[in-house]
């Protein structure tokens, strides 16, 4: 029982002296999760009005907020790239001192740090100084970087992965989208060059090809069209302030790409091969390259931007299916008070999941490739689908039929498609289990 005792009174020494260990530590530690200094206390990022950068091949650029816009003013005048600027100045802010190494160091250059490797430098608001850091070589280890403040004489590390952060060059800080335009403002895009003359127009909340042909759009192939104008990146500049077009074969230009809004109009020159391609933003004065591949890209023919799609309607949104085939017509109706019925002509109740099946399968019919003229099956048609879909929009497909292949043609779009012939039959089949 004496054993006990004790045992219990040390469990209670040892308690209380573990939880004034606690306390007396819980006093001691720095307040907040980060206890690492900052290089730049109270620093935020709105308050840096310019940013100043020599880089190690000793190039120096420099970057001002103009009215809440970054725009470069050295070595070149021109727009900046704001995610680039914003990551330098947002890192500059959370900017830590890993620890002090020296404090008071009789010998700078040990530390790749006389004269500095990286000079990067901030200036706020209605303050006419920089406040500058200075950069050095990396640890033996390599996970840190020496670094330093002017008027200071400790040298402190941070971590090395700001290397790529603050050792940028004129071009990583300027803007290098090739063509600058309002994407959600554009109303027609142009490409021409060689044998390719394409022009697609806003329809509504889409678009349509307007020249060489009329016709619908793949929306997702615009869309990508639209995002390989506004986020391909320039390779280099060449000049800064263009100079002989002709020198580029920018004044006879192998292809361009033009985007308008109302009277705003961005259009992109692509010059003559060298290694890549000279480029010019012909709203901009600097003449660039770009990657070969580009010019592949607007070369497209108009087919990759055609609808493959033969039916725009759905099966969730028809509300009536005619079908002529030989002497035989069919005529399919929903209800139009709410109610999920479908009818043929003689007012009877069909199955709703036959209609709906056969209309997947028509939906499902898409084009693998196109032809210029109508196709010779057509004039004597196998098949004319006519679908009335989101309440008042109607579309006609006709469908021909040789011995081995199925073509189709829509009312408003010319020439023909080839589709593929076992998921017509799927669809004839279909249209069958509703007689």
């Amino acid at each position: 029982m004496g054993g006990l005792k004790s045992t219990i009174v040390l469990l209670v020494v040892a308690g209380g002296l573990g939880g004034y260990i606690y306390f007396v530590d819980a006093d001691m530690a720095p307040s907040g999760v980060d206890a690492k200094p900052r290089v730049f206390v109270e620093l935020s990022a709105d308050s840096i009005e310019e940013i100043q950068i020599r880089n190690d091949s000793d190039e120096t650029s420099r970057a001002q907020r103009v009215d809440e816009q970054w725009q470069v003013v050295e070595p070149n005048a021109t727009e900046a790239d704001a995610g680039v600027v914003g990551t330098v100045t947002s890192n500059l802010v959370s900017l830590e001192v890993q620890r002090v190494v020296d404090e008071n160091p009789t010998d700078l250059a040990q530390y790749g740090l006389s004269p500095a490797r990286i000079d990067v430098a901030y200036r706020l608001k209605d303050q006419q100084e920089f406040q500058h850091l200075l950069v050095g070589d990396k640890t033996p280890t390599g996970d840190d970087l020496f670094a330093t403040r002017p008027g200071e004489t400790r040298v402190f590390l941070i971590s090395s992965f700001l290397d790529l952060i603050f050792n940028k060059t004129p071009f990583d800080l300027r803007d290098k989208a090739v063509l600058k335009f309002d994407r959600d403002r554009a109303e027609t895009i142009e490409v021409a060059g060689g044998s390719t003359q394409i022009q697609l127009a806003k329809n509504g909340t889409g678009w349509r090809i307007v020249t060489p042909i009329a016709a619908r759009t793949d929306y997702a192939a615009v869309e990508g069209l639209m995002t390989r104008l506004s986020s391909t990146h320039m390779q280099e500049v060449v000049e800064p302030e263009a100079g002989d077009l002709a020198a580029h074969g920018l004044d006879r230009p192998a292809m361009t790409a033009t985007v308008t809004s109302g009277s705003s109009k961005a259009t992109l020159l692509i010059g003559r091969a060298d290694g890549g391609r000279f480029a010019k933003d012909s709203n901009r004065p600097a003449i660039f390259t770009v990657e070969e591949s580009l010019l592949t890209d607007l070369a497209k023919d108009v087919s990759e931007y055609r609808n493959k799609d033969m039916f725009d309607a759905r099966s969730f949104t028809a509300n009536r299916i005619e079908t002529h085939r030989s002497d035989e017509t069919l005529v399919f109706e929903k209800s139009s008070d709410g109610e999920e019925i479908w009818r043929n002509a003689a007012g009877q109740n069909v199955d709703t999941a036959t209609v709906e099946d056969l209309l997947t399968k028509l939906s499902n019919l898409r084009a693998q490739s196109f032809e210029a003229t109508t196709h010779a099956t057509l004039k004597m048609p196998a098949v004319t689908v006519t679908i009335r879909f989101d309440s008042d929009k109607t579309e006609t497909v006709t469908f021909g039929r040789s011995a081995i292949d199925v073509f189709a043609g829509r009312a408003d779009e010319p020439g023909s498609a080839r589709v593929d012939t076992t998921m017509f039959e799927e669809a004839v089949k279909a249209l069958d289990a509703l007689k």
